[in-house]
């Protein structure tokens, strides 16, 4: 597991040209399907957790936690850099979902693990997809190590760049949140309010409803 901190910024006209002004280099384009699936009734997200099918590859993003509590996570600060515990183990991943299913389940029984051999697994927990789209993505690095950024432009009209750190489980975050700080100086990025992600105005866009709950929670 990883802890992707990030910043996100609004792309402009310009942005490619300071890109190459402060040395950036362009490591690759390339263009994906994100898929995301939560219940009906939106427990995962309402926690914060967000389950997404990449190129047949399944993650889990859920909220840090700093002695049992949320730390700055997406939606739940008001700083300007989101910060969420990558899973990307697929047992791993089903354990967590169950474990949000069992939590909420009233009778307190448990189920039987899901099978791991196809997508079944995803209706034994009752979980349905909600957001589809494609991005093309290029990515950019700088010589400050560990620092990528990204220029995405979703297929429902919506640009925004990234400026990205991962950091090992346990790992210093301050070290990075002081990198993607150096790094907006550099780009040139001011102003302190956040800047929403694609899957926020995704849900805007195309689920209110959803979208206006997870206001009310303060997910977002």
């Amino acid at each position: 597991m990883s802890v992707e901190v990030e910043r996100k910024f609004v792309c402009n006209a310009d942005t490619l040209k300071t890109l190459e002004e402060i040395g950036a280099v362009c490591v690759g384009r390339r263009e994906f399907r994100d898929q995301y699936f939560d219940t009906p009734e939106f427990d995962l997200t309402l926690r914060d957790m967000w389950l997404r099918k990449r190129k047949a590859c399944w993650e889990l993003k859920c909220p840090t936690t700093v002695n049992g509590t949320d730390e700055a996570s997406g939606g739940q600060s008001k700083e300007l850099c989101s910060r969420y515990r990558e899973i990307t183990n697929l047992p791993e991943i089903q354990r967590r979902v169950r474990e949000v299913m069992k939590d909420i389940r009233e009778d307190g029984e448990t189920e039987a693990s899901p099978s791991q051999e196809d997508e079944s697994w995803l209706s034994e927990m009752n979980l349905v997809r909600f957001a589809d789209f494609t991005t093309v993505r290029q990515s950019f690095m700088l010589e400050e190590k560990g620092v990528q950024i990204d220029l995405d432009q979703a297929d429902f009209g919506y640009q925004v760049g990234e400026i990205e750190v991962l950091v090992p489980d346990g790992g210093d975050v301050q070290s990075a949140l002081e990198k993607i700080e150096r790094t907006a100086g550099k780009l040139g990025l001011t102003g302190d309010q956040r800047v929403d992600g694609k899957m926020n105005v995704y849900l805007q866009r195309n689920y209110p409803e959803h979208h206006a709950k997870l206001l009310r929670e303060h997910v977002l």
